[in-house]
């Protein structure tokens, strides 16, 4: 009868034992100075060696004859050990024997002497799966076993044994199997079978194994099955569910450049015809992963957007646990695309420069008719809610959406706002009614407030996180970005912060905040800002007012009026601001 790969090359001593030394060296050391304790745990992911390692340290523990802790394999113990009808080494399932009942009956064996052996070495697989009962009925033996008895417990999943058992267990972690231990187990395989197969086929066996030498193994000797030609990438591909390299850089093509419909296409076409939409899904995140890799680690150019490739590997990771256990991974896979990309690429204005290495299909004209369209929808809203006279908001719609097509040709790249910036000149003094002006516009705000421009205001804040990082302008944007945007309308807006600090600090900026967030997001309004504490006031009134049937009516800001600072003060009243008193003057 055929043996499968991974029992036919299943490791009989520790020297055979692939990717887990340091387990290995320890237990050769208790065996080789005889320092033996009654009770071992060993947990780690499934196929990584805990069954293998525990019949191999069983039959060590028993050579009479060890050779630097590895049975010699030739004494009568040895040979027993190795025998199906052992009966000295026993394997107890204990997914199928769960109950107190099987425990019990463990209780009254274990006090009887081995048959042949010097130990009795209970291996017992699946630990986790016991029931409480079994568990609390194993415990006193576990604690005090006879000196005759070893106990080796095996499980995958160690936070469901209780403490009291874990505590009286010397435990060993057992780790994933790398990628290129696996590699090199499977490169000694295929030549010991004969086995003709590409290295590319070797290393993607391995990373579909997880770090698993018997997923590893299995999947090798399904693929021998499969052909007896040489076995490539493609037939990898094909037996597994997966697709190739060429039509990932293909998807992940039309994902970045935000080719929605051909992505749709490809992966209603990919479930057609049979495959695996999760591990396409997974096969994506880890060419994404090795894009960015070879970026950083190689140099090599990366096509695609830096900033959407990570997002895009970050999106696959947290989501990857909902695909799996969805009802539907195809219906969840297409939204989980179609939102990235309607999120990321589509709804978001890249400038051609911005955090881009390689080249991205950006199409100016589609990006142009997009805002504009956005900005008809708006003021089709306004005129609809009666928020300015109807033959004036004719004019203001076609004058509008000129400058806005002419606009985003003219200002493509962070380099053409820093180029452009120009402050305002500094004032003589502080402004000393900027609290009436505050409070008129944020009056004036709440008045004319609509919620379709609050949200169209909302996405292009996504426009300013491409400048943060421009030595030009980055440090408003930071400080526009620190705040939440609460109300608007067509003339103004009102942003809010947490202290108050932070209020004073930007109302000193606000002609640059004001400048920087019109330029970005091609708009023309005022800006108020106050604080969180002073915005939830102003809603209440506001609310209040409205109930009571009263709107805000629109009033006249007050004009700035400035604070004298004479010149030759300038260098004294800064040294007072930073230093205090204890500045002295001749």
């Amino acid at each position: 009868m055929y043996q499968a790969l991974y029992r036919k090359y299943r490791p009989i001593d520790f020297d055979s034992v692939v990717g887990q030394n340091t387990i290995v060296k320890t237990l050769l050391n208790s065996v080789k100075y005889n320092s033996l304790t009654h009770a071992y745990m060993f947990f780690g992911p499934r196929g990584t060696g805990k069954t293998t390692v525990s019949k191999i340290f069983a039959r060590a523990a028993n050579c009479l004859e060890p050779i630097d802790g590895n049975s010699c394999g030739k004494c009568k113990n040895c040979l027993h050990s190795f025998e199906k009808e052992c009966v000295d080494i026993i394997e107890i399932d204990a997914a199928s024997n769960n109950g107190v009942e099987e425990i019990r009956e463990l209780r009254n064996n274990v006090s009887l002497v081995p048959a042949e052996l010097k130990y009795k070495v209970y291996i017992i697989d699946e630990v986790h799966m016991l029931s409480t009962s079994a568990f609390n009925a194993f415990l006193k033996t576990l604690e005090e076993p006879p000196e005759h008895v070893i106990f080796i417990l095996a499980t995958t999943d160690p936070q469901k044994v209780p403490e009291t058992i874990i505590s009286r267990c010397q435990c060993f972690s057992f780790r994933r199997i790398s990628d290129e231990m696996i590699v090199e187990r499977l490169k000694y395989v295929c030549k010991e079978e004969k086995i003709d197969i590409d290295d590319e086929v070797l290393m993607e066996i391995a990373v579909a194994s997880d770090g698993g030498m018997r997923d590893s193994l299995g999947m090798l000797d399904k693929l021998r099955s499969y052909t007896d030609e040489k076995i490539t990438l493609e037939i990898f591909a094909e037996l597994n569910g997966m697709i190739t390299s060429k039509n990932l850089y293909e998807l992940c093509s039309d994902i970045f450049s935000g080719n929605l419909s051909e992505v749709l296409v490809k992966i209603t076409k990919f479930n057609n015809e049979g495959k695996n939409l999760i591990q396409i899904m997974s096969q994506l995140m880890h060419f994404s992963r090795n894009l960015l890799v070879d970026y950083y680690i190689s140099n090599k150019n990366l096509d695609f957007s830096l900033d959407l490739v990570q997002k895009f590997v970050n999106l696959i990771n947290e989501n990857m646990f909902d695909i799996k256990r969805s009802s539907n991974p195809k219906i969840f896979i297409e939204m989980l695309l179609i939102k990235f990309i309607n999120d990321n690429i589509l709804n978001k204005n890249y400038f051609p420069g911005n955090n881009f290495v390689g080249v991205v299909n950006n199409n100016v004209e589609n990006k142009e008719t997009s805002i504009v369209n956005k900005e008809v929808k708006v003021v089709e809203k306004i005129v609809e809610k009666d928020i300015v006279k109807e033959e004036p908001v004719v004019n203001v719609v076609s004058e509008k959406v000129v400058e806005t097509t002419k606009e985003v040709v003219e200002e493509p790249t962070i380099s053409a706002v820093s180029n452009t910036y120009e402050p305002e000149e500094e004032s003589t003094g502080s402004i000393l009614n900027i609290d009436d002006i505050m409070k008129a516009r944020v009056n004036n705000t709440m008045a004319l407030a609509n919620k379709q421009l609050l949200k169209f205001e909302l996405d292009n804040m996504s426009i300013l996180e491409d400048f943060t990082f421009d030595q030009e302008v980055g440090y408003v944007v930071c400080a526009i970005l620190d705040g939440k945007i609460r109300a608007v309308s067509e003339d103004s807006l009102i942003l809010s912060y947490e202290y108050d600090s932070v209020v004073k600090q930007n109302l000193n900026i606000l002609d640059k905040i004001t400048y920087v967030y019109n330029k970005l997001t091609n708009s023309n309004k005022k800006i108020a800002i106050i604080s969180d504490e002073q915005w939830e006031i102003e809603k209440n009134k506001y609310i209040a007012s409205l109930k009571d049937g009263n709107h805000y009516e629109v009033v006249e800001e007050p004009e700035e009026i400035y604070e004298e600072v004479e010149k030759d003060d300038i260098i004294v009243s800064s040294a007072v601001e930073l230093f205090g008193d204890i500045v002295e003057f001749e």
